[in-house]
């Protein structure tokens, strides 16, 4: 019973130490000090006029218009009937 015990508490020394590991909390590897070239004053005005021309809607979230077509309907339908006829439209699996 002891040597089970004494197995159990040095393989979970082991485990935890290995875990026990952990970086410097000074955030050295950050950047602190950022040089910008514009100003807070061109920053706010290009700000200001995206969220003005911004869409609320989603992307894609409107119907697309009815094509105007110069064919009448009459001569595509002959010609999906003639297709039909000569054998140039697909049947099932291809």
């Amino acid at each position: 019973m002891n040597a089970k015990l004494l197995i159990a508490v040095a393989s979970f020394a082991a485990i935890a130490s290995g875990v026990a590991r952990a970086d410097e909390a000074d955030a050295s590897q950050f950047a602190v000090k950022f040089e910008g070239s514009r100003t807070r004053a061109e920053v706010m005005a290009e700000a200001a006029t995206v969220a003005k021309s911004r869409s609320v809607e989603p992307a894609g979230s409107r119907v697309a218009p009815a094509l105007q077509s110069k064919v009448e309907v009459q001569a595509v339908r002959s010609q999906a009937v003639q297709a039909a006829r000569l054998g140039q439209t697909s049947r099932g699996e291809i």
